[in-house]
């Protein structure tokens, strides 16, 4: 250890038996909780079907004079509500919708294209057979 160190980072690895002021004879509890609905499901031991926005960990917060006390709670991630499901449902019926629409667009350019093609074999077609007639004809 040298005199120009400011911090040092240590590790207690074994407990002994007399206790360190400030440090081993306190416990300090989390300040916060989970904020997703998957660890807080995991923490509480809860299943699908339980509400877990009742189960959320609540942060005190100081009391200011003569107000009623208050707590903050933090906002849940991936909670599925009605809003959600109803979202998702939109999403995936646009999806559909537009690969209704492209497969009707393409069927509509094949027809297109085959017409196209059957135009322009009868356009060659019937130069061949002019062609045809007018040299027996004129031999």
């Amino acid at each position: 250890v040298d005199s120009q160190l400011s911090v040092l980072d240590l590790v207690i690895m074994r407990k002994g038996d007399g206790e360190i002021p400030g440090l081993t004879d306190v416990t300090a509890p989390r300040r916060l909780g989970p904020k997703r609905v998957g660890k807080i499901r995991k923490l509480f031991n809860l299943s699908k079907e339980d509400d877990v926005r009742q189960y959320v960990v609540h942060r005190p917060l100081p009391e200011k004079d003569g107000k009623k006390a208050r707590s903050k709670a933090p906002k849940i991630q991936r909670l599925v509500t009605p809003a959600r499901i109803q979202r998702k449902r939109k999403v995936l019926a646009l999806k559909r919708q537009r690969v209704e629409k492209n497969k009707a667009q393409a069927a509509d350019y094949a027809k297109l294209l085959a017409q196209r093609q059957r135009e322009k074999r009868q356009a060659l077609l019937s130069r061949r057979r002019s062609s045809n007639r007018t040299s027996t004809s004129s031999a």
